[in-house]
């Protein structure tokens, strides 16, 4: 038997890689793709008519629009902005407003007094800044990447191979037509469909897996710990079918008593900690 306080004070803090934090091939990609209108752009810094060369700057180059977006953090190519002199939508792919309303928008969201005063002295330098900022928002979709690939890390180790005796991302509906089995009590009848982060196949069984990892809190956790207890129970009775739920992360710390609840009546789930220790070569049979 094992004692869920152990087994939950086990759970680490991270498991960010170097290439977590920032993905520079990405940043790189980005600002490469606008590389010749930033240079061009970078004629107007330090200009002291800044607005009339604006001017005529996009009416010999107009594609340098499309770099105004990420001047202020934007990835859309269409702004909206609504004040007490109207509302407009600037297209910055397509002109569809008159120069002078963009050189509205160079005025009023300070764009203009950025590059006239001389703060910056290159535009790729900026925008290079800008994507590094931007792309921190990702991090979230490569901490789910994180975990996934931990396990399959492992699941390699433990010599099953991708596609023969382990599969990624495997919706019910192929795990039945695949192996003829009746998975209907947690489809609700067909009618919902379960994706698994993998599926690892035995002579002998059919392992439905789920990963992830929560470096911090949220109402997610409860929810994702309410759902897999029921497909816990759901599935307790299924002959040939067990579902594994590796999961870690000092983000439990909040929720703590719904992963308890999960923990009593789920047999297979397990912590980082006891993959390194080799519980996959256990389960796996």
């Amino acid at each position: 038997m094992r004692d869920f306080n152990t087994w939950l004070g086990q759970f680490k803090q991270s498991i960010a890689n170097y290439r977590y934090y920032t993905d520079f091939d990405k940043v790189n990609t980005n600002v490469d793709a606008i590389r010749i209108e930033l240079n061009i752009l970078n004629s107007l810094i330090g200009s002291p008519n800044i607005e009339s060369d604006f001017e005529a700057l996009v009416l010999r180059y107009p594609e340098v629009l499309k770099c105004i977006p990420i001047l202020i953090a934007k990835r859309e190519r269409e702004i909206r902005i609504t004040e007490s002199s109207g509302s407009f939508c600037y297209d910055f792919a397509n002109a569809n407003l008159p120069i002078e309303q963009y050189r509205v928008f160079m005025r009023e969201t300070g764009l203009f007094e950025l590059l006239a005063s001389n703060r910056i002295s290159n535009l790729i330098d900026y925008v290079t800044g800008v994507e590094v900022g931007l792309d921190s928002n990702a991090r979230k979709n490569r901490g789910g990447h994180l975990m996934e690939d931990l396990i399959e890390s492992y699941l390699q180790v433990a010599g099953f191979v991708r596609d023969e005796s382990y599969f990624k991302e495997m919706y019910i509906h192929q795990i039945e037509q695949r192996w003829n089995v009746d998975l209907s009590c947690i489809s609700n009848r067909g009618t919902t469909e379960k994706r698994f982060d993998f599926v690892v196949k035995t002579p002998r069984m059919i392992y439905g897996v789920e990963t992830n990892f929560y470096a911090s809190k949220g109402s997610k956790l409860n929810e994702t710990a309410r759902s897999y207890k029921n497909i816990a129970l759901e599935t307790n009775a299924l002959e040939g079918f067990a579902f594994v739920w590796f999961t870690d992360g000092c983000g439990w710390n909040n929720a703590r008593h719904n992963l308890e609840e999960t923990f009593g009546v789920l047999e297979h789930i397990y912590n980082i900690h006891e993959i390194e220790g080799g519980i996959m070569q256990q389960i796996f049979r």
